[in-house]
């Protein structure tokens, strides 16, 4: 798959060469996958930023006014209050959590099953029966180190190397005698490994670093990515979800601060910026290509690639099959074409929301709503955007008409 694309239909016309070759890795991954589960799933683990932190964010930074996923409006359309989660409603993990089917991810609202909880709500053993989200918002791949050392400035966050070190530690509270004794209990999981990376190109390009030297960090963070997925299979993981990244171009927020008067630097068909999603691109290439060595190396272990990139440009294409009518602009945020604006961003300042929310391609300007999330989560559980059928036999489609629980308190 090429690079550099010059439009988005170049992107679906080149996954649609590749599908005998998926195809034929499905066939691989499904033998595997059969052979190292139970119908279902009992649990999940997560690691990532913000687009899978489900609150984690509120038990480290508590009451920090520069966290707004903390506050009103965020959470208003499902859960009625900020629970951390930066949307206005649920993210694809909360519709692809829990009951996982062979090498399947089933939708926890159909099932009426508990969340995952996030990390660092629980305290004992049992709190994580269903598993564990140590996804924190703002979350890097690489450290803020690896930036400072090349004379990038970046702040103090969350990186996946802390994430699996909260893994480990888990592990010796499920474990505590022998983390022998946590084997079968890995080898039952599935594992959300991501979406991650983003932001380790979001907080560069907020500080003015050129889209040259942030490409080249991206072998870095791929190297950190599968580094922290084969530490996962040393510690017995079977089954891993490996999710790409979304196209950036089509944030709100970076469509303001990087408008351009050239027509060719946007996509004709989306509207959204060129050389933003061929970042984001670039990232999925290499990531693909490295899971695919991974394969290799672990050919007993089911490696599936989620097409997050994918999924979200359908949405972009045809953003009227998914009853969006404004996919380029953010519902709660500072008005102007795209929504957003410098002086306002949602939650502060002088800040507007939109009556519905569902019509919106972006919540807050940086972060999808949960109409998009869940359009994602469909692709996925369908199986058009991954290596692999990723639904439980008893689950045709999402459902919102059963009961959630959340066994955690915020």
């Amino acid at each position: 798959m090429a690079t550099e694309r010059k439009n988005g239909f170049l992107y679906l016309r080149e996954k649609r060469r590749a599908a005998a070759v998926v195809l034929a890795a499905v066939a691989v991954l499904l033998s595997a996958s059969q052979a190292l589960a139970a119908p279902c799933y009992p649990r999940v683990f997560s690691f990532g930023d913000s687009l899978t932190d489900t609150g984690n964010i509120a038990f480290l930074y508590g009451n920090d006014s520069r966290r707004p996923t903390l506050w009103p409006p965020y959470g208003e359309t499902f859960f009625h209050r900020a629970t951390g989660r930066a949307s206005n409603g649920r993210l694809i993990i909360d519709f692809i959590d829990l009951e996982i089917a062979r090498v399947a991810l089933a939708a926890a609202d159909a099932l009426g099953l508990p969340f995952v909880r996030p990390y660092w709500s629980g305290r004992t053993a049992g709190d994580f029966a269903h598993g564990a989200n140590f996804a924190v918002g703002g979350a890097t791949a690489l450290s803020p180190d690896f930036y400072r050392e090349r004379g990038v400035h970046v702040r103090d966050t969350v990186h996946l190397d802390m994430e699996m070190n909260w893994f480990r530690d888990l592990l010796g509270l499920l474990c505590p005698d022998d983390l022998a004794d946590c084997n079968d209990m890995m080898n039952q999981s599935l594992f959300l490994v991501g979406e991650i990376g983003g932001n380790d190109y979001n907080h560069p390009l907020m500080g003015g670093v050129s889209i040259r030297k942030i490409r080249s960090f991206t072998p870095s963070v791929i190297a950190k990515i599968s580094s922290t997925i084969a530490e996962l299979i040393g510690l017995g993981a079977k089954t891993l979800v490996v999710p790409g990244n979304l196209p950036i171009g089509c944030i709100p927020y970076y469509l303001m601060i990087f408008k351009s008067g050239k027509k060719e630097d946007y996509e004709p068909e989306t509207g959204c910026l060129m050389w933003m999603n061929e970042l984001s691109q670039y990232h999925n290439k290499l990531l693909m290509d490295e899971l695919e060595n991974l394969r290799k190396l672990h050919p007993d272990v089911a490696i599936i690639y989620a097409d997050y990139y994918g999924a979200a440009m359908e949405i972009f294409f045809s953003p009227e099959q998914f009853g969006i009518e404004n996919p380029l602009a953010a519902c709660c945020g500072g008005g102007g074409p795209y929504g957003v604006s410098e002086t306002a961003r949602c939650g502060h300042g002088e800040y507007k929301v939109c009556d519905d929310p569902q019509l919106y391609g972006s919540w807050d300007g940086y972060h999808p709503s949960e109409a998009v999330f869940k359009a994602i989560a469909i692709g996925l559980l369908r199986g058009s955007y991954t290596q692999a059928p990723l639904a439980c036999p008893q689950i045709t489609e999402l459902s919102s008409s059963v009961e959630y629980k959340v066994l955690y308190d915020l």
